[in-house]
């Protein structure tokens, strides 16, 4: 259960992910295309501006709470990503005490997670954005069909650089998350010198990180259709009485409004959470497998790492023995001296 729980918090979990599809049925007439679409007169005859603030109000206020969660749950998995270091690499599993002991690890590993994103954010700007202005400034939208083969170049190179910096980004993450961690750890330093570090054991044998992250890459592919097959039935215990409930409450006439939206929003978040917990908890193989995976790749280039995983044999050192003392005897006595005459 705490294997599960630090899991869960530090984002390693091995099951395959779930989509919750969810179709607004659609009762309007069929119409063909060379149809004007038809607005009825009254369409806004009932429109309620205030009800509409309240909802645009529910969804900024869910916006926010979203994001400062978000935050939060980075925060604390930062940290736990270093107690599930140490528990895989003690094999012993203590919640309080690794929050204690990694807490201030975790701050610096949070503060790279916020430069890494923020990284992401505007290197993904620079690489779509600056050839979709470039494509506007040449006019390629406005007569696309003139420019068609140019038009498929385009799309070609943006959809190459994307799958480019979705593999970069990948690769940067997981070399943080088991490499970088440790050096962290048990240096004690910050993710600047970490990584400058860690670049430099690298430039040592590149060849056999690229084989790490391939066959990485590979398990955790398996390792998601396994653990995601496993746990899809007990998530089908929990979410069927749900849909059932919300397909009741709809036969019964209840509408969408501010209360039930909320109430939705929160007993969807529940239920989300208790499926993760339990995709966590059936994914504890592959949650211990992967980091021991790592610790001990790692740990044969890194001698602090080594030291502790494989730690010198305890030798006893006994005092020297003494030498057996003879058991004492007695000087022999002198010849008698012989008579005379």
């Amino acid at each position: 259960m705490r294997l599960a729980f630090v899991g869960f918090l530090a984002a390693e979990v091995h099951s395959g992910g779930c989509s919750f599809n969810s179709k607004i049925p659609n009762h309007s007439h069929p119409h063909t295309g060379g149809e004007s679409l038809h607005i009825p007169p009254d369409l806004f005859r009932h429109f309620d501006p205030s009800r509409v603030a309240q909802f645009a109000l529910l969804i900024v206020a869910a916006i926010v709470i979203a994001f400062i969660v978000g935050i939060i749950f980075l925060y604390i998995g930062s940290v736990f990503r270093f107690i599930l270091f140490d528990s895989v690499l003690s094999k012993h599993c203590s919640i309080r005490q690794g929050w204690s002991r990694w807490h201030r690890a975790g701050r610096r590993y949070f503060l790279w997670q916020i430069v890494f994103f923020i990284a992401q954010g505007l290197l993904l700007g620079v690489l779509i954005g600056v050839p979709l202005a470039v494509a506007a400034a040449l006019g390629w939208f406005s007569n696309a069909g003139q420019h068609i083969a140019r038009t498929v170049l385009g799309i070609t190179l943006l959809a190459s650089l994307f799958f480019l910096f979705i593999l970069v980004a990948i690769a940067a993450q997981t070399l943080a998350k088991d490499f970088l961690v440790p050096i962290m750890a048990l240096d004690e330093v910050d993710f600047a010198d970490g990584w400058s570090r860690l670049l430099a054991l690298i430039r040592v044998e590149p060849g056999n990180y690229v084989v790490y992250l391939l066959l990485k890459i590979v398990l955790a592919i398996a390792a998601g259709i396994i653990f995601g097959i496993i746990t899809l039935i007990p998530i089908l215990v929990l979410v069927a009485p749900a849909a059932l409930a919300v397909f009741a409450a709809y036969k019964a006439g209840l509408g969408w409004n501010v209360t039930t939206v909320s109430l939705a929003i929160i007993f969807g978040a529940v239920l989300f959470a208790a499926i993760m917990f339990i995709a966590a908890l059936i994914s504890v193989p592959a949650t211990v497998f992967f980091p021991a995976y790592s610790i001990h790749f790692f740990a044969s280039r890194y001698a602090k790492l080594d030291a502790l995983l494989n730690p010198p044999a305890p030798t006893s050192e006994l005092p020297p023995v003494a030498e057996p003392t003879p058991p004492f005897e007695p000087p022999p006595l002198p010849p008698s001296p012989e008579p005379i005459g």
